[in-house]
């Protein structure tokens, strides 16, 4: 049964329901929140918003860890209307100019740095017009859309509201004007915008709506039994659906108490579990790999620990193995998606075998239609036969935004969302991931697109051409290979290249390993074989092939 309702009312209905539960710990930062608390402060800062003029629909990004101010903006946001687009915490000037521009956002909020880089200095290279601007009267060339840039933090900065700012800036606007806006929009009304690059080019904003994400992080819910008695320790990141859809709504839609881990560190994770008592634990692979392999891992109580989600890549059996008898998590789940499907399409349950758990990636959640394809003809395949999987029904996305082409090329015109990913089903019912039609690569949970770093890495002006490829990793599934073209008369090193990345693209898009050829395999019509480049470069590396570990 899908829930037609926003994600402000659903917060509202389950403040009612359990006022005095805890909504939200953070035990690095000491706060503690009920619901009833957790849904003031949600509504002080909604009227925060309100009080800026932003408009329902209109787009406010937000580029942090998990910190406190990024969950109440999630909830703020949705019920004062604004999109909330999420800023992915590894991106630097290139991704974040392209997002704000590309997004049309008009407000920004941000933290101050995240590892080794400075927010505040990359948003003033952008628009060093924030030095002498007002707050809230921002004018950038750069980003003519943007007006508004709150910082998360509480030194006051040039051109910048603080946090602080925005919430007594609530007091401004009455209650009944918040109730009014939240009142006016309709569970349908998108909500949520995040980037991808799906199958080619530059990034694209996947726009989900409060219906898509609501009923998406109820199925997730109900595939663990979550309910309000649960604690879900959630070390994965808010911008990506894993965080927010997965994460905090699924919370929030049972009445589970979210105990968010502001950066992963698996010691972090560990402490919160342990101190906090928490049922349920969210990770990719190599999270739950550091978590197990962390020197304090032994001497650890994490007997409260039930469920959870794995998910974000494929998971080797003896981890998943050692995730069920050494952290106790038996009803583990795995799930498979994508952004584009809010982002859950399949699921494992608490009571499938831990094969099914390793060597599948679950059965579709109730309400959604999947089937496989051939890709040549669009016909349907039977059982056992690989094909490309295709999901539809409530939680396929609005569209990309301001993207119709795009969108036309994955949605069909009966509704089907073409996911470019390579299964098979069996008799049962439970899916296997096969392959990719497309060549994302995925490094460690994150979707790496080898576009988009083949275009930064052309403007280098000593390369004549690049092709980027997946090349598997023990640790990771997944690492990054970079075939370059040297112009004639030019040399490059491999450093040379390490140096022009570094600061303009995400570290986790850097190439791992470097290649330079004077030539690339191709077809006999003049197609660059990529899948050869893999195989030189697994036996150049010595790297290995995957045929040790089995994956679903």
């Amino acid at each position: 049964m899908l829930r037609s309702i926003t994600i402000g009312d659903l917060l509202d209905e389950t403040a009612g329901r359990f006022p005095e539960r805890e909504a939200v710990v953070y035990k690095e930062r000491g706060i503690r929140y009920s619901f009833a608390e957790f849904q003031t402060i949600c509504n002080q800062a909604a009227r925060g918003f309100l009080s800026l003029g932003i408009n329902p629909g209109e787009n406010i990004a937000i580029w942090a860890t998990n910190v406190p101010e990024w969950v109440i903006s999630q909830f703020s946001t949705a019920k004062m209307g604004g999109v909330l687009v999420t800023v992915n915490t590894s991106y630097r000037v290139h991704e974040l100019e392209y997002l704000l521009r590309q997004s049309e956002s008009t407000t920004l909020l941000l933290i101050d740095s995240y590892r080794d880089a400075s927010y505040l200095e990359m948003i003033r290279e952008i628009c060093p017009e924030l030095d002498a601007c007002e707050p809230g009267q921002l004018r950038s060339e750069r980003l003519p859309h943007l007006r508004n840039v709150i910082f998360l933090g509480e030194e006051r900065q040039p051109g910048m509201f603080l946090w602080s700012d925005l919430l007594e800036r609530g007091a401004q606007v009455s209650d009944e004007e918040r109730i009014r806006r939240q009142q006016s929009l309709h569970p349908d009304d998108v909500i949520n915008m995040q980037y991808t690059s799906g199958t080619t080019g530059f990034p694209k904003g996947v726009m989900l709506s409060h219906n898509n994400i609501v009923n998406n992080a109820i199925k997730v819910a109900e595939c663990q039994r979550l309910n309000e008695t649960d604690r879900v320790c959630i070390p994965v990141p808010f911008f990506h659906c894993f965080g927010c859809v997965m994460g905090t709504l699924a919370c929030v839609a049972t009445g589970a108490t979210m105990v968010p881990v502001i950066s992963f560190d698996p010691e972090i994770v560990l402490d919160a579990v342990e101190a906090e008592r928490c049922t349920a634990l969210y990770g990719v692979p190599t999270m739950f790999i550091a978590e197990l392999n962390h020197a304090s891992f032994a001497g650890r109580d994490l007997t409260s620990l039930r469920t959870g989600i794995m998910a974000g890549s494929p998971c080797p059996i003896e981890v998943m193995k050692n995730v069920v008898e050494k952290m106790g998590i038996r009803q583990i789940t795995i799930a498979y998606g994508q952004t584009e499907s809010s982002p859950v399409i399949t699921q494992t349950r608490p009571d499938d075998s831990i094969e099914r758990r390793v060597t599948t990636v679950g059965r579709a959640h109730d309400g959604v239609e999947v089937k496989i394809i051939d890709p040549a003809t669009g016909d349907t395949l039977p059982a056992g036969v690989q094909g490309e999987l295709c999901t539809r029904g409530y939680l396929v996305m609005k569209g990309y935004y301001n993207m119709p082409e795009q969108t036309a090329r994955v949605i069909d015109h009966e509704g089907w969302l073409h996911t470019g990913d390579l299964a098979m089903v069996d008799e049962e019912g439970f899916f296997r991931i096969t392959g990719r039609l497309k060549d994302m690569i995925i490094r460690g949970g994150e979707n790496i697109y080898p576009r988009e770093i083949e275009e930064f890495l052309y403007t280098h002006p000593q390369v004549l051409d690049v092709q980027v490829v997946g090349v598997p990793d023990a640790k990771y599934g997944e690492q990054v290979l970079a075939c370059i073209k040297v112009k004639p008369g030019e040399e490059l090193t491999e450093q040379d290249i390490l140096t022009y990345c570094e600061g303009k693209i995400a570290r986790y898009k850097v190439p791992r390993f470097i290649q330079f050829v004077t030539e690339y395999p191709m077809t006999a019509s003049g197609k660059i074989q990529k899948f050869k480049l893999r195989e030189q470069a697994i036996e150049r590396f010595g790297l290995e092939t995957g045929k040790d570990f089995t994956t679903a």
